[in-house]
């Protein structure tokens, strides 16, 4: 039984890590193949390398945390990036953001507990406020991570790094600069960073790394940071209301040692309504249930609730959130508050932030849009679960 449940284990992994793949394929090449128009553009304008300096400290976000804080903790992060100039109208209406794959190598600090992660991650970056030598932004980027040490009970015996439970990890990254134009090769920046790692429960123990700090760091463009924009009028899009469904699973080892603490799905369904605004948003609103194997498992192992182990293995909230819209990839940030929940109660709120990768999109017909999406769920700033799904909109 346990093989097939490392079997079965490994098989999801597999899942994730060609979805990630496969979605990031997609989203960089909706964005970077040129397509052929009257205006010619040089494929190499507004094409960059990135380079930071990250310095921080391992933030101790719950008292379950044991492992000792670190008194520095320090990263290198490098992003190969494009300015986008309006192939696609998203880009206009986003005031022409930066796209990128980014790569950073973390040293926690502490190596022979926390161990040192490389994360490999796509990334967007805003411009918040602009002036004619100086930029204020914000970069958001999520992808996986390699951890060189999780709690283990077998050699090598690391029991006091309780945050992290397998190897392989969610990376998500968040940094906000203030930038300064040299000139139309060189721009250096400095900033405020965050970042977290957790395998969202995967494997327990699953309290994740989160880190913050300062960073310093520049971008030299090859041809120029300043690419010809493509000029042409953006179409006018309604405020439109749209009825969405979504429907996800979740995986989470549970904790039922008589099973062998095997991995169980969670299904999750969701029903919302969106409204589109200034042509680039959604906000939204709705409710969503979950019932969770991980829990029933783990009641039935202990003897819980007896006779009624499935009425306290589900939960329920009430939600709220808005999704930026970047052509067919939506970034989504919601919050729920819970209406029930199981016996192994949280917060009476939880957060997602994810993404939507839209497969179908109208303007008109019964159908407006089919997505696939992916979300993680937090506690404040522990990681729940990895949710992965598809919806429609109608």
């Amino acid at each position: 039984m346990n093989v097939y449940f490392l079997k079965f284990d490994y098989f999801c992994r597999l899942v994730i890590i060609r979805c990630f793949v496969l979605a990031a394929a997609l989203f960089l090449g909706r964005i970077f193949v040129v397509p052929c128009c009257a205006q010619e553009i040089n494929p190499m304008q507004g094409f960059g390398v990135e380079a930071n300096v990250l310095g921080g400290r391992v933030v101790k976000h719950t008292v379950k945390f044991r492992a000792p804080i670190p008194p520095l903790s320090s990263a290198i992060d490098m992003n190969f990036l494009w300015k986008t100039y309006g192939k696609r109208d998203w880009q206009a209406r986003r005031r022409y953001p930066q796209v990128g794959i980014g790569v950073t190598y973390t040293d926690y600090g502490l190596s022979q507990v926390l161990g040192n992660c490389v994360g490999v991650y796509p990334n967007i970056q805003f411009p918040l406020l602009k002036r004619k030598y100086v930029e204020w932004t914000m970069r958001i980027g999520d992808g996986l991570g390699y951890v060189t040490r999780k709690y283990q009970e077998t050699s090598p015996i690391d029991t006091l790094n309780n945050a992290i439970g397998s190897h392989l990890n969610d990376f998500a990254i968040f940094m906000t600069d203030v930038r300064f134009h040299i000139d139309e090769h060189w721009q250096v920046q400095v900033g405020a960073n965050f970042t977290h790692i957790s395998d969202a429960s995967f494997h327990q123990p699953n309290l994740g790394i989160n880190m913050a700090g300062l960073h310093f760091g520049v971008q030299y463009f090859p041809v120029t940071c300043c690419p010809k924009v493509l000029e042409h009028e953006l179409p006018k899009l309604s405020n439109r209301w749209l009825i969405e469904f979504r429907y996800g699973m979740a995986f989470k080892e549970s904790r039922a040692p008589k099973a062998g603490n095997p991995t169980e799905p969670a299904y999750i369904g969701t029903a919302y309504v969106s409204r589109r605004w200034w042509g680039k948003n959604k906000v939204f609103a709705g409710a969503d249930y979950a019932y969770h194997k991980d829990v029933y498992a783990f009641l039935i192992n202990y003897g819980v609730n007896y006779g009624h182990e499935k009425a306290h293995s589900w939960d329920g909230a009430c939600f709220v959130g808005n999704e930026f819209l970047e052509g067919r990839v939506g970034i989504v940030g919601q919050v729920g508050v819970y209406y029930h929940q199981t016996f192994l109660k949280f917060d009476p709120f939880y957060e997602k932030l994810g993404l939507n990768f839209y497969v179908v999109k109208n303007e008109r017909g019964p159908v407006k849009e089919v997505f696939l999406s992916a979300m993680l769920l937090t506690h404040e700033i522990t990681a729940e679960y990895a949710e992965f799904g598809i919806g429609a909109g109608f």
